[in-house]
């Protein structure tokens, strides 16, 4: 479904509507909805909502990259949310996805039951480091509206972040290719400028303002962000933190186990979860 936000399309999938409690999921760069829709279907016990975030998948790409910035992003997800109803839920991010979560609860800590973060950061935690880290987001985006998408997927599936993925089966591996060659070169390139991780908010010193409950989700051998997750687990007040044998994207691979632990947390720790 196409639901307008502040003069925006955003695309909206909803499964098994009529359940509750709400779980809304939030993808990485370069994905989609598609990404969660194995997720969906193995926590039927829910209602599953997946969002296209800006610039990805179905929905909008506004030309200008200043509309891409987090705070506007988190701005069209409350105005969304509130559209369709949803007063009460959790949300889940995936990367990308997990800083967006990780700054709606801050924005919004009203909205929500629990947040899980799946290899997420809070974000860089100097100016300097921001600073370089725009210069190589900003590099690479006009990288991308140069050479084009199928230039860019062929790079960005083989750099080490995703080598655990390479082990997967070929149609698995081909479904994240495809999703990545569906997206349009300006909504990628204006959402490392707008909302990369050098060009949003620090958020490390607000985690200890987040009083819901945190599920943090990581990799064995996504080692970078097991650390982060680890160090984030010390400033939130209500955290689990579950590594699971794989790289940086675990709902992909290892989908059954990445929704079973999600269903265990829901059920232990939010009220209205099931017992």
């Amino acid at each position: 479904m196409t639901v307008k936000v502040n003069g925006l399309d955003y695309h909206v999938e909803i499964w098994n509507d009529d359940k509750s409690p709400t779980i809304v999921f939030l993808h990485g760069f370069t994905g989609s909805a598609k990404t969660w829709q194995r997720i969906a279907g193995s926590l039927s016990d829910y209602k599953v909502v997946l969002v296209d975030l800006l610039g990805h998948g179905k929905t909008a790409v506004p030309e200008d990259a200043s509309r891409y910035v987090m705070e506007l992003q988190v701005r069209d997800l409350h105005d969304l949310f509130s559209e369709l109803g949803f007063t009460e839920f959790v949300l889940a991010g995936y990367s990308m996805g997990g800083r967006t979560a990780l700054a709606y609860a801050i924005a919004h800590p009203e909205r929500l039951q629990a947040l899980i973060l799946e290899s997420a950061s809070p974000g860089l935690k100097t100016a300097a480091e921001q600073v370089e880290r725009q210069q190589r987001d900003s590099e690479l985006a006009l990288t991308i509206l140069a050479n084009g998408i199928q230039s860019f997927v062929d790079k960005w599936e083989n750099i080490p972040l995703f080598d655990s993925q390479k082990k997967l089966p070929f149609e698995i591996r081909d479904e994240i290719k495809q999703e990545r060659l569906s997206q349009q070169p300006q909504g990628l390139a204006n959402s490392l400028i707008g909302m990369g991780t050098g060009s949003q908010p620090s958020y490390w010193n607000h985690l200890k303002d987040i009083h819901v409950p945190v599920l943090l989700i990581t990799g064995s051998m996504d080692l970078k962000f097991e650390a982060i997750a680890g160090e984030m687990k010390t400033a939130f007040l209500q955290v689990q933190h579950q590594i699971v044998e794989a790289g940086h994207a675990i709902h992909v691979e290892k989908p059954a186990e990445f929704a079973t632990i999600v269903d265990e947390y829901l059920r232990l720790n939010i009220q209205g979860g099931k017992s």
